[in-house]
């Protein structure tokens, strides 16, 4: 059993009668006296699929489902769906965008490090490497300016996802971003 207040992104547990993965969870306190912390939480029914937010107040215990990961490697996309392959049985699936959600924008060729997730023998999700770097394709241009705040501007990477940069990145040029939230971690070499 799992108390409300340890709940985190990848962890599956039993709610409302089913396996749910938690594919995003944030804390809030409101400022009411003496009220309870709430997760915000973002939660997929294992076998159907089916996203679902709830906001579940602390104090609650959750029964934990046993989740196996197993290390993968990506192949390809066909627009639609994206394919890897078990690095242990080669066994080939495919997830769509339900399944793979913001993690689509930093799937390349020869990214490494990637793990499935399953729950009952079935792939529910695929875990990232903490950091993926990127080209450039496209960013704002540069502007100048005396300020003592670090300017940030726009850039789109290979993949189409757009991340805010400091003011020195130009197109062409690889940067590391932060998977777990899409932020610039530093350019890469």
């Amino acid at each position: 059993m799992i108390e409300v207040n340890e709940f985190k992104k990848g962890l599956c547990i039993v709610y409302k009668d089913g396996p749910y993965l938690i594919v995003d969870v944030s804390f809030s306190t409101p400022t009411a006296r003496g009220g309870n912390t709430i997760a915000k939480t973002k939660l997929r029914h294992v076998e159907t699929g089916q996203l679902i937010s709830e906001s579940i107040r602390t104090g609650g215990k959750y029964e934990v489902v046993d989740i196996e990961q197993r290390p993968i490697s990506y192949l390809y996309s066909d627009g639609s769906r994206w394919h890897f392959m078990d690095t242990e049985s080669f066994e080939q699936f495919d997830l769509g965008p339900e399944d793979l959600g913001d993690g689509v924008g930093y799937l390349i060729d020869g990214i490494e490090g990637l793990r499935a997730i399953s729950v009952r023998g079935k792939i529910v999700d695929v875990v990232l490497p903490h950091t993926v770097d990127l080209r450039v394709i496209e960013a704002d241009p540069h502007v100048a300016g005396g300020s003592a705040r670090a300017q940030m501007k726009w850039a789109k990477v290979e993949t189409g996802v757009e991340v805010q940069v400091p003011s020195y990145v130009e197109a062409g040029d690889r940067i590391r971003i932060d998977t777990r939230d899409g932020h610039f971690v530093e350019r890469a070499k």
